[in-house]
């Protein structure tokens, strides 16, 4: 049975204080400088609080225990957010656009700069920080919402970057169009990030394997493992969040008892789940002689 850690629930927690914090900060450094840029990147970080909300009550739902209406568990719950926060990203996009094209017709310069680009930063480095805290513990923890939400973090922060440093070559070049432009830039790499986080999250709604790396580690300690059987067939594996379900058949003398048979099988458990831990395991036990099919592994 998986075992959900209690870290993920509270780094959740955590990113809707961070993003409130964040969000403040640019939005601050926008009011100093009028910049449309900074503004772009202000409207993002109310997007990253949205969605932040969204990844705690996601990952919440996620960990309620299995019930008579979901009996493999709600892990799926994760990647609904990432869904989510994929189509508020794009929202934030358009938004940045519709505030860009205004300033397209009027550009102007950029007022305190120095002061309004520095909070900027702050907050960037603090969205830097996070955001690799949030991908590492959530890929440690196998929990799609955290490292959706981290992705999003960071592609903020190459936002920043990119209109601190737009920002800077008006101001030495003394064109102000080139801060509306830099901000319908921004726009579309932020609706590109948006995509990837869509299609990662629709890709493993749709009952992904696990990495080949890891399947061939599985069929190795199968192989190693199976000793007393003749074949396995019909491998198959899916991931859900941190959950991880894997099913094979293993064929077997028909002389073989029930007792051994069953023993052969907790052998193979207990190996598959050292090497994935909590994982749900299903092993169809059959006799010498069945047609085999599917995925094989070698003995």
């Amino acid at each position: 049975m998986i075992q959900f850690d209690p870290a993920v629930k509270r780094l959740a927690a955590w990113s809707i204080a961070v993003a409130v914090g964040v969000m403040g900060l640019k939005l601050v450094a926008w009011h100093l400088t009028g910049s449309v840029a900074l503004l772009s990147d202000g409207l993002e970080s109310t997007v990253n609080v949205i969605a932040a909300v969204i990844a705690f009550v996601a990952v919440s739902y996620a960990q309620r225990p299995a019930d008579a209406d979901h009996q493999f568990g709600h892990h799926k719950a994760e990647y609904f957010s990432a869904v989510v926060e994929g189509v508020l990203i794009a929202i934030a996009a358009l938004l940045i656009i519709q505030q860009a094209i205004p300033a397209l017709r009027e550009p102007q310069l950029p007022e305190t700069p120095g002061l309004g680009l520095g909070v900027n930063m702050l907050a960037s480095a603090i969205n830097a920080g996070w955001a690799t805290l949030l991908i590492r513990r959530g890929r440690e923890k196998r929990s799609p919402a955290l490292v959706a939400d981290g992705r999003h973090i960071l592609s903020d922060v190459v936002t920043s970057v990119g209109v601190f440093a737009g920002l800077v070559l008006a101001l030495l070049t003394g064109y102000a169009i080139l801060d509306p432009l830099l901000a319908i830039a921004v726009a579309i790499n932020i609706m590109w990030q948006g995509w990837k986080v869509i299609a990662s999250s629709v890709d493993a709604l749709m009952d992904r394997a696990v990495e080949p790396a890891d399947e061939a580690r599985i069929k190795e300690i199968i192989a190693a493992n199976a000793e007393g059987s003749i074949d396995v067939h019909d491998l198959r594996t899916r991931v859900a969040g941190p959950a991880t379900f894997i099913d094979f058949h293993l064929v077997v003398p028909e002389t073989m008892s029930v007792g051994d048979a069953h023993d052969i099988c907790d052998r193979l458990e207990d190996a598959i789940r050292d090497f994935v831990p909590g994982a749900s395991i299903a092993i169809h036990v059959e006799p010498q002689g069945e047609k085999a099919h599917g995925i094989r592994v070698r003995l």
